[in-house]
């Protein structure tokens, strides 16, 4: 068996071969047309969003599973996992942006963190739209493909006018769950808590160790975690570092020892033991489920 790597696509691969592009919007299923030779699963160094108008199928994220809908959409941030298949062609819109295209225009460097759907958390990546706000989301993306379309006077400024305007309304279409009112201070404090263990899960694996970064107790990041998430902040540590051997293993090309070390697991056998423990399943299995051998 000849060994796979996983692939990152960037804009520039699906855009024509615009070694400058930032943004690429196109039908999805003239997308799908064109990008017939889409590896799978594979990794995007760019933002991505999807809508269906209709289809049957099914697609994932960071390896969790969901049916396509017609009136959904679907968001990705670079480094997620993605694979999908489909019966059929979906009808819908695709829409493809480097963080750089957002950030040139709005002064708020975090300003997508705003935003749920950008959160890397599959679960909040996806909005099921009520078929009364359908019509308007879709003029706004018909009006975002013709301005890239036809390329006239500061179409690309209108474009992240649109873009942000297409956010703001799909936010607001989010189920309650997404809603609940949390204090700021506490959402600020869960939001640089995960970030921390995007920065250091693989050296850091304790709450006490993230409390101390966070001027805070154990005990208070814990509550606070099983407060706004309904999990301890152990589990969210965990739950990454589970998450980035998934990615890991999806790329055939790499050993199951050399992503024990990857993720500072002390020997092969710890990690493999830690891997069923809380997927269920051995390394070497859930890689060949993955790649379908």
């Amino acid at each position: 068996m000849s060994k796979q790597v996983l692939p990152v696509y960037d804009i520039c691969n699906l855009a024509d071969a615009n070694p400058a592009a930032e943004i690429m919007a196109d039908h999805f299923t003239h997308y799908l047309q064109t990008h017939r030779d889409l590896y799978f699963p594979h990794k995007h160094s760019f933002y991505h969003l999807v809508y269906f108008k209709n289809g049957s199928g099914k697609h994932s994220i960071d390896f969790v599973p969901f049916s396509v809908r017609a009136g959904q959409v679907y968001f990705m941030i670079p480094g997620q996992v993605h694979t999908w298949n489909f019966a059929g062609d979906p009808e819908g819109y695709i829409i493809n942006f480097s963080e750089r295209f957002i950030q040139s225009f709005v002064t708020d460097a975090r300003y997508l963190e705003k935003f749920a759907f950008f959160s890397g958390i599959a679960t909040e990546q996806l909005i099921n739209l009520p078929k009364k706000e359908r019509e308007g989301i879709e003029m706004i993306f018909e009006k975002i493909l013709e301005e890239l379309h036809h390329k006239k006077e500061n179409a690309d400024d209108l474009v992240r006018v649109l873009l942000i305007g297409l956010f703001i309304r799909l936010a607001r279409c989010q189920e309650p769950d997404h809603k609940a009112k949390t204090a700021p201070y506490n959402s600020v404090l869960l939001n640089n808590f995960r970030k921390l263990v995007d920065q250091h899960y693989k050296e850091k694996k304790l709450t006490k160790e993230y409390a101390s970064l966070l001027y805070v107790t154990p005990n208070h990041l814990n509550a606070l975690c099983k407060d706004v998430t309904g999990r301890p902040a152990g589990e969210i540590i965990r739950d990454r570092v589970l998450l980035e051997a998934k990615r890991l293993l999806t790329n055939a090309g790499l050993s199951i020892a050399g992503i024990a070390a990857e993720l500072n697991f002390a020997d092969n056998s710890y990690f493999s033991k830690f891997f069923k423990k809380y997927e269920g399943v051995t390394p070497e299995v859930f890689r060949k489920k993955v790649h379908g051998y």
